[in-house]
């Protein structure tokens, strides 16, 4: 599958945006861990800023930064949003409230803990009535979301906004499914080149056992092995490479069992 890259956003541990932080995926400044700092998006309605939980803030921030790259309307944007697991802090506090006698359940604690409210929100502040599809792979879901953004542009001929995240647990949750810091990506992908684009991906799965793209960094290793939606680290690091004008790359991402996500990333075609 060929599909083009016309905008890119991140956010995680010492990775404040996807401007600030291609220096430090190409290797060129160092990288240093810092909490990822989240905040209710202004596109929200006052509303549903103050109903807004991490999750959410989390995903609204990357995706609404590839879209302004893209100069596209997020209401007309197609989405596929993808994470290991729905906001980590209100399924703790839900099973907490649940193991209490009382065990009323929040409303709004209810509707953030399904696995498409980050979507729901993204509809409400967009406006946007494109199709959605919400979805996780446990430890693949970036590469889930991947191949499905990638499918609805190539068979739909949609533009679609691929907006993947992934947050850690608290205790004692995080003891049975640790997570590394907060950290998520979004991508514009489309079908057709345009005078936007930054990149070009060509997408295979393949059987053989190939070995898994790392990170150089070692800190930035850990983060790739420790989130899952850092997983996309590899092919960030390589867009970034290209946009700075280098060669083209291929990328090897992990999709058990036995399989592999291919990517070559070379400039716009």
């Amino acid at each position: 599958m060929r599909v083009h890259v016309e905008g890119i956003g991140l956010l995680g541990p010492g990775l404040a945006g996807w401007a600030a932080s291609r220096a430090i995926l190409t290797g060129d400044s160092p990288y240093v861990a810092t909490p990822t700092i989240l905040s209710a998006s202004p596109l929200l309605p006052p509303a549903e800023r103050r109903r807004s939980v991490p999750t959410v803030k989390l995903a609204m921030a990357v995706g609404a930064e590839a879209m302004e790259q893209a100069g596209r309307d997020p209401a007309t944007v197609a989405t596929v949003f993808a994470s290991s697991s729905g906001d980590p802090d209100t399924l703790h506090q839900i099973l907490e409230t649940l193991a209490t006698e009382e065990r009323d359940i929040s409303p709004t604690r209810f509707h953030n803990s399904v696995h498409n409210a980050p979507a729901g929100y993204w509809s409400i502040a967009t406006r946007s009535r494109e199709p959605s599809t919400s979805l996780s792979a446990h430890d693949e879901s970036f590469q889930a979301g991947l191949l499905e953004a990638a499918a609805e542009v190539v068979a739909d001929g949609w533009t679609v906004g691929l907006i993947t995240y992934d947050l850690p647990y608290p205790e004692p949750l995080n003891r049975a499914r640790p997570i590394a810091g907060s950290f998520g990506t979004a991508l514009v992908l489309t079908r057709t080149p345009t005078d936007r684009c930054l990149a070009c991906l060509d997408i295979d799965i393949v059987r053989e056992d190939e070995p898994v793209t790392r990170m150089a960094d070692i800190g930035l290793e850990a983060l790739r092995t420790g989130n899952p939606t850092a997983r996309a680290l590899p092919l960030l690091s390589a867009l970034a490479r290209v946009c700075a004008g280098g060669g083209p790359e291929t990328v090897v991402l992990d999709l058990p069992p036995g399989g592999r996500v291919v990517i070559r990333v070379g400039s716009p075609c």
